[in-house]
């Protein structure tokens, strides 16, 4: 009886320590740790440092996303970079910009600037007329609020002037809105308004910005290339190195901007890039529609394990005589109303990697 009693007793000691070897545990910092060490990474001067870390962990949380040093200096430059720290950042001369920019939009469609100018002169919600709004507005939430208001108040607003709202980034990352709106399926608040508006939220711009920032596996080992790609889209640095490697098997001159498919381009009227790898068929042992049917996995990791990828390059260090970078910045100069100067994928990609060396030197 008593042996039986021991073997229990002793079978119990070692059931709890094999439960106590064997139990889960979590992989990165505890939730306390991690805001505070964001919280110590975001610059002094910043106002309320500790609502950033939370709103920071807690997109971090909901995406999966683990809360290191590399990760969290990374969001941190993206952030200082696009807003100063500013949920909502104003826009220098920005009333000139928009009403410059809503016109060139209704022009494209053939919408008269006389109707524009009689809706602008309409009483708006909060009433003035849209007209004094336009003047008075500072930030991008103001002006894509008006908008919206236009669109849905004027005569025949959504008939004219749908789809025409000037402001297409937001928050303090200065991410997409088409893009958050793709991805709202997981986003973890509840909406108040529309995704458009929760992009112009400290939480909701965080939230979709990290998404775009991190929220994808990447071949690179160099963080550039992933601000890069921030700039100019999922893999863009990826598919300028390919576009480069095309560029030096075939012998033809291509614009390394990562787009490898001219968008709704048909079969017999390729991009420049399809045209390009096309010359290449013969020696790649690839036809015309294998050739369309890989360049379209070009937003995804496993385009890099296709045969076209790799036949590519086989060819271009052939003939190059040594290996090539399978990560290069796009070649692309920024086009936006709001900006006044040339500005291009590598100054942003630069200037925000430096700020990520400097966050993870703190």
């Amino acid at each position: 009886m008593r042996t039986g009693l021991r073997w229990s007793a002793t079978l119990g000691l070692l059931l709890v320590l094999a439960g106590c070897v064997t139990a889960p545990r979590p992989t990165g910092p505890a939730p306390e740790a991690a805001r505070a060490d964001i919280a110590r990474r975001i610059p002094a001067r910043v106002d309320d440092r500790a609502g950033w870390a939370a709103d920071i962990e807690a997109a971090f949380a909901a995406q999966g996303i683990e809360p290191y040093e590399e990760n969290i200096c990374a969001v941190l430059a993206v952030i200082e970079q696009e807003s100063g720290y500013k949920a909502d950042p104003p826009v220098a001369n920005l009333p000139a910009i928009a009403r410059a920019e809503i016109e060139r939009r209704a022009a494209a469609v053939h919408v008269p600037g006389f109707v524009v100018s009689a809706a602008l002169k309409l009483d708006s919600s909060d009433g003035r007329s849209y007209e004094q709004r336009l003047r008075a507005v500072r930030t991008e939430r103001e002006l894509s609020e008006l908008y919206e208001d236009l669109t849905g108040r004027v005569p025949l607003g959504e008939q004219l002037f749908d789809g025409f709202n000037p402001v297409d980034t937001g928050g303090p990352m200065q991410v997409s809105i088409p893009f958050a709106e793709s991805r709202a399926g997981d986003y973890p608040y509840a909406v108040d308004g529309s995704i458009r508006d929760e992009v112009f939220s400290r939480r909701g711009g965080l939230y979709f910005g990290i998404d775009h920032l991190l929220g994808y596996t990447t071949p690179y080992t160099r963080k550039v290339h992933r601000f890069a790609d921030f700039n100019a889209g999922w893999y863009a640095s990826r598919n300028a190195a390919f576009q480069n490697a095309v560029a030096v098997a075939s012998g033809r001159s291509l614009a390394l901007d990562g787009d490898l498919l001219a968008p709704g381009a048909p079969m017999d009227r390729p991009g420049e890039t399809e045209r390009a790898v096309r010359a290449l068929g013969n020696r790649l042992g690839m036809d015309d529609g294998a050739i369309r049917d890989a360049l379209q996995r070009g937003d995804r990791l496993d385009f890099n394990d296709s045969a076209l990828f790799e036949r590519v390059f086989a060819l271009a260090e052939a003939r190059a005589g040594k290996p090539l970078p399978r990560a290069m910045i796009p070649g692309i100069t920024l086009e936006s109303p709001k900006i006044s100067r040339e500005l291009t994928t590598a100054w942003f990609a630069t200037r925000v990697d430096d700020r990520y060396r400097r966050c993870m030197a703190r």
